[in-house]
């Protein structure tokens, strides 16, 4: 799991709240992290395999730069598992392993050595899914409004990793300050290891709603600005990006919102004189039960997060080293086929460089007449596109019937 409290219990002179949660059954705590961090690694690895996908007659896009930015968010989640399984695998093999880092007169200095390494490695790591998913936010409101170019994917890495990292040691520094051995007491050295721990994950539960939101009000635009109305097609357009939204938000704080709670109560705990007195059971109680769910949800964000940004991607793993990448979006595709059965055709794409007036311009210059069109909002070069909206259309045969149903694909990241 990932918690400041882990970097905390380095300490030999730890807080009272501190040594009182990791020390209540610790082999069964670390061997339900363990369990639940290798789930989690698995299949989240199984997830972001390459996939056999049926033949397809119609081209398809380049990957753009979402799938990037979803990619290293899995990535950054898998890195932080991996932490996570060694740590709780060392503490369950050497279980002598915990009581030298608390003897605080050992000459020893590899039990905390270990201890600090591994909490960073954990930290770093989902701290960094932290931002990116941050900047996924930023990325798409971005691409919609006014497009976001290749160099903007190079800023996103230098603003991500470099913060990561300055808060990372700067948090830790401060937390062990003078030295690992003789930490300070009180909270007033730890406060900043929490607040650099904290405000990553507070800015996404805060802004990135507000980004999404804007970001779907402005793609509904969008998509009115086609033909002058907002038919069934274009509502269920915005619908479908609507959820995919939601879905990231609603694994992001169903695995994330239990550490807010704990720490608050053991924040609470803290300022009492007694960690131990009966009046404070309940809370004690509550902070074990957080602890827990902590200890199953943080290490599942991995799998989670990619159930919402790509589906259930199925078992068939294709190692072909000729496979042609398509784009994951293709299993939160929702078609409307009507009685004809006419197989959509391929769509011609229209590429958005500069504004989204041009997008109507050539909407309109194209007209009702063409079999199938497709609106891209790219960024300034293909490679990097981040929001893109297909409406393929299909072919009419027969001028006496009714239009045929669309099929409707859809690729918010």
């Amino acid at each position: 799991m990932a918690s400041p409290r882990l970097e905390t219990f380095c300490c030999p002179n730890r807080d009272p709240a501190t040594g009182f949660i990791i020390g209540f059954q610790p082999r069964l705590f670390s061997g339900m992290c363990a369990c639940s961090a290798a789930l989690s690694l698995a299949l989240t690895g199984l997830q972001i395999l390459p996939k056999r996908r049926p033949f397809r007659h119609c081209p398809q896009p380049k990957p753009a730069s979402s799938l990037r930015i979803l990619f290293i968010i899995s990535v950054c989640d898998l890195l932080g598992c991996a932490g996570i399984v060694v740590r709780s695998s060392v503490w369950l093999g050497l279980p002598d392993l915990v009581s030298r880092i608390s003897d605080g007169n050992s000459s020893e200095v590899w039990p905390q050595v270990f201890c600090v390494g591994s909490a960073m490695w954990i930290q770093l790591f989902f701290s960094a899914s932290f931002w990116w998913t941050f900047c996924y936010a930023v990325d798409v409101f971005l691409v919609v409004k006014r497009s976001a170019g290749i160099s903007t994917i190079v800023l996103y890495h230098m603003i991500t990793w470099g913060l990561t990292l300055l808060l990372c040691v700067e948090g830790v520094a401060m937390l062990y300050y003078p030295s690992i051995s003789s930490c300070e007491n009180g909270l007033q050295h730890a406060i900043p290891h929490y607040v650099t721990t904290y405000a990553p994950m507070l800015l996404v539960l805060l802004v990135n709603p507000v980004l999404f939101t804007r970001t779907v009000s402005a793609v509904t635009s969008l998509l009115k600005g086609q033909q002058g109305i907002y038919t069934e097609n274009e509502r269920r357009l915005g619908s479908e990006i609507k959820i995919r939204f939601f879905k990231i938000m609603l694994v992001f704080v169903i695995c994330w919102l239990p550490n807010l709670i704990n720490e608050s109560l053991l924040f609470y705990l803290e300022m009492q004189d007694d960690v131990k007195a009966s009046d404070l059971k309940n809370v004690r109680n509550a902070a074990l039960i957080t602890w827990f769910i902590m200890g199953i949800l943080n290490p599942m964000q991995g799998f989670l997060n990619t159930l919402a940004f790509h589906g259930w991607t199925g078992l068939h793993v294709d190692f072909s080293r000729q496979r042609r990448r398509e784009l994951p979006w293709d299993s939160a595709s929702t078609s409307l086929v009507v009685a004809g059965g006419f197989t959509p055709v391929a769509g011609s794409t229209l590429l958005y460089q500069s504004h989204v007036q041009e997008i109507k311009k050539n909407l309109s210059a194209n007209g009702q007449q063409q079999h199938s069109d497709a609106i891209s909002v790219l960024s300034e070069d293909s490679e990097s596109s981040t929001v893109e909206i297909h409406i393929s259309s299909e072919q009419r045969e027969f001028e006496d019937m009714k239009p045929n149903g669309a099929s409707l694909e859809i690729s918010t990241g």
